[in-house]
Order: C-alpha cells, then structure tokens, then sequence
C-alpha cells in the first residue's frame, strides 16, 4: 500500500514539474491573432472600427518606408527607459532605506502612503508648469510613476523576510552586513522584481498619457494624431508597438530575475 501511494505521488510531481514546450506561448498569440485575422476579413466589422492585422503590418511598413515609426519609437524609448531606471532605481534605494531603518519608515511611510493615491497623470499639467515643455517633464512624470511600486514593493520585501533566517544568520556569528547582504536582500527579491514588473505597466500608461499632452514625437502622440484623422490602421500600429515595448520589458525583468534569483 505504501509503495503505491508513492509511486503515485512521484508521477503526480512528475507530471507537475513537467517541462512546457518552447512553442507554448506563442500558441495563445497566435490564436488571438488568426481569429482577428478571420474576422477583419469576414466584412463582420468596419475596417474603420478594427482592421485586421495583415492590413495594420501593411500599415506599419509603410510608415517604415517613409520614415515617420523609428523617430517615434525612438523618443518613446528614450523616455520610458530614462523614466523606469531613474524611478525604479530610486525606489528601490529608498525602499530598502525604509525597512531597514525604524526612523526612516516612522517618518518615510506616513508621507509616501500620503503621495500613493494620487493619480500621477493628475500631476501633469503641474509638473509642466514647474519644469516646461520638453522632454523632462515627461521623464519625470514615468520615474514618478514607477517610483511608487517599486518603493511599496521594496520596503514590503524587506519587513517580511522571513525572522528566523535572520536569527539563524545571527546566530552563526554573521555580522550586520553579511545579514543584509545574504539573508534580508535575497529574500526580498522576488517582491522587489514584483514591483519592478507592476512598474512596466505603469510607465508605459504614463508614457502614452504624457506624450498625448505635451508631445510632438513619440508612440502616444502618434496614435493622438492618427486617431484625429481616423486613420485606424495606423493608430493600431502604435497600440501593438506598445504591447510588444510591454512584453520585451516583461522578458527582460523574467530574465534578470532568473539571473538574480537562480534558486528560484
């Protein structure tokens, strides 16, 4: 009886541990994207309303051609990049800040629990006002943005590290940075790249918002633009640029995280 209940226990953990194919994500895309296909082609809905996607990558080759994506893209790039590690960077510092000092969170956390519930986007047309039209009321505005969950998440990580590593650490004779280095930063990495994730979006929400407003290049203004002359094609090229500018910054915090978490 008992070696029953192993063996069945053994093949239910080796059908849980299973290794998914390569392929397996991009089955789901796939099937999203041929039914988009099978509908824009079936007359069921305007082209105005939601072209398909054959029709939007002629549309974004074409923008290729005459120059008008890459400077685009460029911009947005360049502000969302500068935005995130600024914010993110920041956030992380003083999150750690934070959870490691009791002064710090007594007078930090009332303030920063303050700040959190405003709308960033609400703080545009005053960061304009204080820092002018140009790009650094923009990146300002993404670094705020990312600011906040990464700070959150950050000083969250550190208080809930597990008590009894760091008295085992203690307890090994392992002075106050060696705690800090190999038992409290570690165990709050997986909440720190949470927030990194929770980031992503966010930035990108921002990056759009602010180049709407007060922007003549980049992703958000070009959608702006064509949106007014109902050119849908091309202002769906701008929302799929966004999705896959949101997947490779997920790929990429996957990646780091693997890299900074291999137990994991």
């Amino acid at each position: 009886m008992a070696e029953t209940i192993r063996k069945y226990i053994t093949n239910k953990v080796a059908f849980l541990e299973q290794r998914v194919p390569v392929y397996a994500p991009v089955l789901g895309i796939t099937f999203i994207v041929a039914v988009w296909e099978i509908i824009g082609r079936s007359g069921l809905i305007s082209p105005l309303f939601l072209p398909s996607p054959t029709s939007i990558l002629s549309a974004a080759w074409e923008m290729i051609v005459k120059g008008e994506l890459h400077p685009n893209i460029l911009a947005s790039l360049y502000r969302i990049i500068l935005g995130y590690l600024l914010g993110g960077s920041i956030g992380i510092i003083v999150g750690l800040l934070l959870g490691f000092s009791k002064w710090a969170e007594s007078v930090g956390t009332p303030i920063l629990f303050s700040f959190y519930p405003i709308p960033k986007i609400a703080l545009l047309p005053l960061i304009i006002l204080w820092l002018g039209i140009g790009e650094l009321p923009k990146v300002t505005m993404i670094a705020l943005g990312v600011f906040f969950p990464v700070v959150i998440n950050t000083y969250s990580g550190v208080k809930n590290v597990d008590s009894t590593l760091i008295k085992a650490a203690v307890t090994f004779g392992s002075n106050h940075l060696n705690v800090v280095r190999k038992v409290i930063l570690p165990g709050s990495l997986p909440v720190i790249f949470a927030g990194l994730k929770l980031a992503a979006g966010t930035s990108l929400l921002l990056l759009v918002a602010a180049e709407m407003i007060a922007a003549k290049e980049g992703i958000g203004a070009m959608i702006l633009h064509y949106g007014n002359l109902m050119i849908t094609t091309k202002l769906m090229v701008g929302v799929v640029l966004l999705s896959v500018i949101g997947l490779i910054f997920n790929r990429t915090l996957d990646f780091l995280e693997r890299k900074c978490l291999p137990w994991k």
